[in-house]
């Protein structure tokens, strides 16, 4: 049997179970019925185990839960959450981690049936957007029926997930409440320190080029916040695939306004903003790609951009960097 049958095979078996309304899911890696809540069962002192979908989340697992969490992202370096699907080996992680952590606003679009269900076989599953108040999620008009998933680019949006992070490790190892606590706060006033940056830098630019122009609409949150305008060739979703129609009118646009540089993402082939550029060339209007900025996904493990903190800090350097020289 080939990998990728046996893939699809535990993905049917893992969904086939999930169907199973209040069955003991004996046969599906499940001893008994749910138990979405409450302490997990960490019997000789092992740490928890917690599996993330994007290295955002996974960070601040590993932040708030220090030595009592074991925290594997199922998405790394240069992964585009919104095609992700799941591997075999993935299946076999969420089945027995005691938590799971995702986004939950349909970043995870391929595999948002599976976790949304997969407490049914006793896995705490947690949306980390759940303690953001909708009035503060945006909904851009081309994402009907959705929320923009990108709200690790609003600093202050973030803190609450981070806190949502805390309450439930918290729920689940009682005994790390201290830990958790002092980490989250630590933690906190970081993200609370580089928000403060990220103002400052923003400031440093004119507003007339104070525009983003990346491969896909990932930066909107940011954008709200410290005062910029954005432009992606894709939406919200790189789901979607931009025309070349779009391709044209983003050149125009860019060549009008005068714009220096735009910028490519770790996390999505950089074709469609070389179109770009092209276009804006053939408007009479040379830009540059002003560097590579961090979207969906994080850099390498042990590096800067490794971390949540250190891609913000990476992007606002880089993307005033290049402003900058207009």
């Amino acid at each position: 049997m080939t990998p990728t049958r046996r893939r699809l095979l535990r993905l049917v078996h893992l969904l086939t179970c999930l169907a199973v309304a209040g069955a003991a899911l004996a046969g599906c890696g499940a001893d008994g019925p749910a138990a979405a809540s409450g302490p997990a069962n960490l019997e000789g002192g092992r740490a928890l185990r917690v599996v993330t979908t994007i290295g955002q989340i996974a960070d601040a697992a590993r932040r708030v839960g220090g030595a009592r969490v074991q925290v594997q992202a199922l998405m790394g370096p240069g992964i585009d959450p919104h095609l992700y699907r799941a591997s075999e080996s993935d299946i076999t992680r969420l089945e027995s981690a005691d938590v799971i952590f995702w986004n939950g606003l349909h970043l995870e679009a391929a595999m948002s049936g599976v976790l949304e269900r997969i407490e049914d076989l006793g896995v705490r599953s947690v949306r980390v957007s759940d303690g953001i108040e909708r009035a503060r999620l945006l909904t851009p008009p081309e994402f009907k029926g959705a929320y923009d998933p990108h709200i690790w680019f609003d600093l202050e949006l973030w803190a609450q997930a981070v806190a949502t992070v805390r309450d439930a490790l918290i729920e689940l190892d009682p005994q790390g409440a201290e830990l958790f606590q002092a980490n989250a706060a630590a933690y906190l006033r970081e993200i609370e320190d580089l928000d403060d940056y990220v103002r400052a830098r923003s400031a440093e630019l004119d507003e007339r080029v104070r525009v983003l122009v990346t491969a896909h609409d990932a930066f909107n949150y940011f954008a709200r916040r410290y005062g910029f305008e954005v432009r992606g060739l894709q939406g919200i979703s790189t789901e979607s695939e931009a025309s070349t129609a779009d391709v044209q009118e983003l050149g125009r646009f860019i060549s009008a306004r005068g714009i220096p540089a735009v910028f490519i993402e770790s996390s999505v082939p950089d074709q469609g903003v070389q179109a770009v550029i092209a276009a804006a060339d053939a408007q009479g209007h040379a830009v540059i790609v002003g560097g590579e900025i961090f979207s969906d996904a994080m850099g390498e493990e042990g590096t800067q951009e490794g971390t949540y903190l250190g891609i913000i800090r990476h992007n606002i350097d880089t993307i005033v960097s290049a402003l900058a020289r207009a």
